[in-house]
């Protein structure tokens, strides 16, 4: 690869000396050509009047914190390396830029001048989203190619022309290889939530797609936590960044409130179906795919507007979902860790835990679902006793403090905090005015047993009876 030249115009000579950093934390390159200050405004940056104008019609009206620090050097054509918590508003922090330095330029068939790399379809949709009403302001073309669509049409999109170009590794691998996109006239790039590409193992493919990008471009690499996963890619890719990061890796997440709630293993389910049944929208996360559609079906059973969310679904189920959930047509989003990242509901309150992340990091991005933007939310953990430890280290490393509860279903200290309800299919009962305990509870009325329950209690009688006549 060719040495990118410097700001001065002379080739680089060797790399850059890097800041120790804690445990886990991305190892920083220190910055050979100091940064230049934060925006105070958007007026500041001296962006097209006719950008600004949208930007005002659409409510955009001052920088947020990342915003502010990043723009001016991206705007310069500086490298940056940014970091914020989810729902800061990283998106136009790249995007701004990106579309004003690439305005008044045409690409050729096949040939982006702008690339944004993002991890999964979600989050390549969201982009879009964002940043069409500028792009069309500024007469930008924009291109999306991500996997589970229908590739002949993304490449129909690519041989019309398209100036920036945003894409997951894996679908647009596939379209360099048939050589239906060129990346030799690429002159920005930007790797969003690059920690999460290289968590699902996308860092060779990411390498691979920089190595045809002109090295003497500008990189911009924003991300809610950067980790030395990430170091690779910033050692090898990125030259005198100026680093923005308005969070530490622990506080990515700082604007909610944070619930463990200790529950017993059997009332699990029924504790996550109280607060399924609330009024109002909430996003609960499991760890598989099996164990989200079984837990909807369970949920639409008992009433409850759920639906499913994860790769095993198409791209156009994913899309016409996430659009049941934004309008309010459905009221709870079952899902993976598919829907960690990228997706980005107004006024969304309340996000639940039903199974508990593996890492402080998924902690931060299913709990940065909610409280974006500057509003406010909660983060529900269910935990259950051989759970316990694992989680509390979890919230350790993600630096969060939460208030733990014992709670059981039917407790008003489940509806305090989350605003848990009896599920509308379970309100009938013949038990009078007695409170809902969960399903399968009715009072009066031992559990079922299994067979294999009632085979291990009926022995430990025997063996109590035997002990009974042996001390007579």
């Amino acid at each position: 690869m060719n040495a990118k030249p410097s700001a001065s115009g002379l080739p680089r000579a060797g790399k850059p000396q890097r800041a120790t950093a804690p445990h886990g934390e991305l190892s920083t390159p220190e910055t050979v050509s100091p940064g230049l200050p934060p925006a105070a405004s958007f007026d500041a940056l001296g962006l097209p009047p006719e950008l600004m104008k949208t930007m005002l019609g659409l409510g955009v009206t001052e920088p947020f914190p990342i915003q502010a620090a990043t723009l001016p050097n991206a705007l310069a054509g500086r490298d940056v390396l940014g970091r914020a918590r989810t729902g800061s508003g990283k998106t136009l922090a790249f995007g701004l830029a990106l579309l004003v330095r690439t305005a008044g330029l045409r690409a050729e068939s096949k040939r982006p001048l702008a690339l944004v790399l993002v991890p999964t379809r979600e989050l390549a949709q969201q982009v879009s989203d964002a940043l069409a009403p500028y792009a069309r302001t500024l007469n930008v073309r924009l291109a999306t190619v991500v996997g589970g669509l229908s590739i002949n049409r993304q490449q129909a999109s690519l041989r019309t022309g398209a100036e920036v170009l945003i894409a997951t590794p894996g679908r647009l691998t596939d379209l360099v290889s048939r050589r239906d996109c060129l990346l030799n006239h690429v002159r920005i790039t930007v790797l969003d939530e690059a920690d999460q590409m290289c968590d699902l193992g996308f860092l060779p493919q990411v390498s691979d797609l920089l190595d045809q990008v002109p090295s003497d471009g500008q990189r911009l690499l924003f991300s809610a936590t950067l980790d030395r996963n990430v170091d690779q890619l910033v050692q090898s890719y990125l030259h005198d960044p100026v680093l923005a990061s308005v969070d530490r890796l622990a506080a990515s997440v700082t604007t909610m409130e944070h619930h463990v709630l200790n529950i017993h293993a059997a009332d699990k389910y029924a504790t996550a179906t109280e607060i399924a049944a609330r009024d109002g929208r909430v996003l609960m996360f499991l760890d598989t795919k099996a164990g989200v559609d079984q837990f909807t079906r369970h949920l639409r059973a008992s009433g409850i507007r759920a639906s499913a969310l994860h790769s095993g679904k198409s791209q156009p189920q994913r899309t016409h979902t996430l659009g049941q959930f934004k309008d309010g047509e459905i009221t709870v989003l079952v899902a993976t860790n598919v829907a960690a990242r990228g997706i980005h509901i107004d006024t969304l309150d309340l996000v639940v835990n039903v199974d508990p992340p593996a890492d402080a990091k998924d902690y931060l991005h299913r709990g940065g679902r909610t409280a974006r933007a500057g509003e406010s939310g909660t983060v529900v953990t269910l935990v259950t006793p051989n759970q316990r430890r694992d989680v509390n280290r979890m919230m350790s490393e993600a630096g969060i403090r939460p208030t733990v509860t014992q709670v059981r279903s039917g407790e008003e200290k489940l509806t305090t905090i989350t605003g848990a309800k009896r599920p509308p299919a379970g309100t009938k009962t013949s038990s009078g005015n007695a409170p809902f305990r969960g399903l399968g509870t009715r009072p009066g009325r031992p559990a079922k047993e299994s067979r294999k329950t009632a085979e291990a209690r009926k022995a430990a009688e025997a063996r109590a009876a035997a002990r009974v006549r042996k001390g007579r």
